[in-house]
């Protein structure tokens, strides 16, 4: 499947030049666009799946989404689609950058202009001032992770989280942390967040909508279906919703109910070893 970089056109590149060698027409390669086998939802699949084992997280806190303050790390697919589902379920997302810098803008990112500078322009985001010269831009990305708020999601790239960051976080109220992207917060900071009673949903978790997805375009594939948009969401949403509730149980099982990444890493051990006891 894709990731930084590789999206569905490159994907494109590498399926047709894998049927050329093996004469198959299989599932080889997920993330395809849609009209050449591919799934719909999977571009989004990742960023919604972030938001919707996050709103299962709070749930079981008695909380939600809803007017929570949310700062998104990254631009790419991950970011933009994590940012959609988190309005539509009601937060407010003030800032996002990449590689360059980042924009925050205290009335709420417009989501419509970032797909507009990132989809279609392929832009950077500072272009965002000139759609609102009122909001900021800064290039120092470590300041990022100063801004008030009470749900961070990470959803650029690895280590992007340090101890120090983390602690700002914290000590600015949030309340909430989902990893988007592939282990961007550093171990110290994983354990800063959970001794200080941070709800923290580790990327391993947290970000398998992605690949979720490409297993359901296998599926499809193998079955020689098509699904509609209203059907893999949902298929999608009950994944999260059953991938949370798991880690926490075990997590709970294992006598540290409030330590996901435990949950997280003890549930996938136990999966592997019951599938090796089978073989």
């Amino acid at each position: 499947a894709g990731d930084i970089g590789v999206g569905a056109r490159e994907i494109d590149y590498l399926y047709e030049q894998y049927k050329k060698v093996t004469q198959k027409n299989d599932c080889a390669l997920t993330g395809k666009q849609v009209g050449k086998g591919g799934s719909l939802i999977r571009k989004e699949a990742t960023g919604y799946g972030l938001v919707y084992i996050l709103s299962e997280a709070m749930k079981s806190k008695g909380d939600s989404l809803k007017n929570k303050k949310l700062i998104v790390s990254g631009s790419g697919n991950v970011a933009i689609y994590a940012v959609e589902k988190a309005l539509d379920y009601g937060a407010k997302v003030v800032a996002m950058y990449d590689s360059n810098g980042y924009v925050y803008d205290e009335n709420g990112i417009d989501l419509k202009v970032i797909k507009e500078i990132k989809e279609n322009k392929r832009g950077r985001i500072k272009e965002y001032l000139e759609y609102y010269p009122c909001a900021i831009y800064s290039t120092n990305l470590k300041d990022f992770w100063k801004i008030k708020c009470d749900v961070a999601l990470p959803c650029a790239t690895q280590n992007e989280i340090d101890l120090e960051s983390a602690k700002c976080l914290i000590k600015n109220g949030c309340k909430y942390v989902a990893e988007g992207a592939n282990m961007p917060s550093t171990n110290s900071a994983i354990e800063e967040f959970i001794n200080s009673g941070i709800l923290f949903i580790p990327a391993k978790a947290a970000n398998a909508g992605g690949v979720s997805v490409s297993y359901l375009e296998i599926v499809q594939c193998s079955k020689n279906e098509f699904w509609s948009r209203e059907k893999v969401d949902a298929e999608l949403k009950n994944i999260m919703k059953n991938i949370y509730i798991n880690i926490s149980n075990t997590a709970i099982e294992y006598g540290c109910p409030n330590n996901l990444v435990l949950g997280a890493n003890a549930f996938g051990f136990e999966r592997v070893a019951e599938a090796m006891m089978r073989k």
